[in-house]
């Protein structure tokens, strides 16, 4: 088994406004439904609503946005770092002055 990945050799899924490469996951050995990623989105409303049964954390890695968890909304840059809870609504959306926002993102068990 593989435990180490580099994100050039990860092919990206790719949808309208978005995509992502999932960079760890069972395939490299993490269990309780831990996962880690990069999404790039290039959506400039909140489209995808995510909710999840797990704990969502995000790091931003380049452009700018904001972000919607529940009622929440607040403004993303480079080295902003925010986690949603189990159970919470939550979106992203980049800025129109720039082409995408580019995060790491993670799941873990609660």
């Amino acid at each position: 088994m593989k435990i180490f990945i580099n994100e050039k050799d990860v092919t990206p899924v790719r949808y309208k406004d978005y995509s992502f490469k999932e960079m760890l996951g069972k395939k490299n050995g993490c269990l309780a439904g831990c996962r880690t990623g990069v999404l790039i989105y290039t959506q400039e409303e909140y489209r995808q609503n995510g909710v999840h049964d797990d704990q969502e954390g995000f790091f931003v890695l380049s452009g700018s946005g904001s972000a919607m968890v529940g009622d929440k909304e607040f403004y993303l840059e480079p080295g902003v770092c925010f986690i949603v809870p189990p159970g919470t609504n939550h979106s992203i959306k980049k800025d129109t002055s720039c082409s995408c926002i580019k995060l790491f993102f993670f799941h873990a068990a609660v």
